[in-house]
């Protein structure tokens, strides 16, 4: 039978001081509550961290392993999906700086495959070229394939695109696929960044991982933040309550298909680093990654205003997708809220985030200086749900 106890696991030193502005007693609102989560399984467990006015507090609840009642520790490794996409805009971003690669320039020129895409499964010719900026808000006319049924939808599982030995060979046969929309017209969640990842790779003539441990984890000091672990790393893997079924399924091996969007694996405090990147308008302890205004520009409201939104996956997102009604659009690799309502969770106009398919979440809101993150891994059936809870619990803490 399996034990419900809780592990709550805060640092003396964090609790002696927490960040300014957040009550003590609406904390342990917050501690209670997950604690709760924790013991009514709706949570295996979670790692929070909050940084406010650059100040720390990080929380630990619960189990790294409830099946082998291992608890979670604040070094607990994560699988974090698509967070990784954020992490790979800012990779190009750090290239676009350095004249090597152009936002605004047709994805076929760093990748010739796709000078000949057509629209559609009957063959029709783009309106425009697909763009670089198009990858990085998801206006590409690309998919995934797991979201729709349409007939590009159906060739898109036929070809088993993740099932490639290769980023390059990923893209080859993506490109001989049709595009589900003419770039530009809809905001269709889809392999963008994994072809992101790519173009990555040919303006760096680098690969992929390479890149971004030399160029943004490395600095950064983010050394749990990679594409696959360490013997002694997968000893802190955090697990869901019930199987997943993600590749790879060795993460000790590198893999030969490194996916730009979804194949990462973070920590909290690796994560929170960052972000601190991020809202530090490029830079963070000392070390300067993009330009303020680059930053700035990932974080503007990047979609046409004729842009088509309400997708599968837009509207299955509800608060946390671009969706007009909820005053939030997308910009270069995240989310990002352009009005102060309309919104069921707290928040700020100008915050940005992004999230994971296994329940990872982060947010970072400019106006109040704060940056949350939020590893765990839950079912996909429960995501949205968990991010409302602990949204509303962090900015419930806020007094001033």
């Amino acid at each position: 039978m399996i034990r419900t106890t809780v592990w709550l696991l805060t640092s003396v030193a964090l609790a002696q001081s927490l960040p300014s502005g957040i009550s003590p007693q609406r904390l342990n609102r917050l501690r209670e509550q997950m604690k709760a989560d924790v013991d009514g399984q709706a949570i295996p467990g979670a790692v929070l961290l909050m940084v406010r006015n650059g100040k720390v507090s990080q929380e630990v609840f619960g189990f790294q392993d409830r099946r082998k009642q291992m608890p979670m520790s604040a070094g607990s490794i994560f699988r974090i999906a698509s967070m990784t996409k954020p992490i790979v805009s800012v990779a190009a971003m750090i290239l676009a700086e350095e004249g090597k690669l152009d936002i605004g320039a047709p994805v076929a020129k760093y990748l010739p495959e796709f000078s000949a895409v057509r629209v559609g499964p009957g063959g029709e010719v783009p309106k425009r070229p697909m763009t670089v900026q198009d990858l990085l808000r998801h206006t590409s006319g690309l998919t995934y394939g797991i979201f729709g049924n349409s007939p590009v939808d159906q060739l898109y599982r036929k070809a088993d695109l993740f099932a490639s030995p290769s980023l390059k060979a990923m893209v080859t046969k993506l490109a001989s696929l049709p595009l589900l929309h003419q770039p530009g017209e809809v905001w269709e969640y889809s392999v963008s960044t994994d072809v992101l990842g790519r173009v990555v790779e040919v303006a760096s003539g680098m690969d992929l991982d390479r890149f971004i441990a030399a160029r943004i984890t490395g600095p950064l000091k983010m050394p749990d933040t990679g594409f696959f672990l360490t013997a002694a790393q997968m000893k802190r893997l955090a697990l869901p309550d019930a199987p997943m079924a993600m590749p790879p399924a060795d993460l000790t091996v590198r893999p030969g298909f490194l996916s730009g969007g979804g194949g990462m694996l973070s920590t909290a405090s690796d994560y929170g680093r960052f972000c601190q990147m991020l809202l530090g308008g490029g830079e963070f302890d000392g070390v300067r990654i993009l330009a303020p205004h680059s930053v700035a520009l990932m974080a503007a409201d990047q979609l046409p205003p004729n842009a088509e939104r309400h997708t599968p996956v837009g509207m299955s997102l509800g608060a946390f997708g671009p969706t007009p009604e909820m005053g939030t659009s997308f910009g270069l690799g995240f989310a990002v809220r352009t009005e102060a309502g309309r919104n069921p969770v707290p928040g700020s106009a100008g915050d940005f985030s992004w999230s994971g398919i296994t329940g990872t979440y982060f947010w970072v809101d400019p106006q109040e200086k704060l940056i949350a993150v939020l590893m765990t891994q839950l079912p996909q059936a429960a995501i949205t749900t968990y991010w409302r809870r602990v949204r509303t619990l962090v900015y419930q803490t806020l007094t001033n």
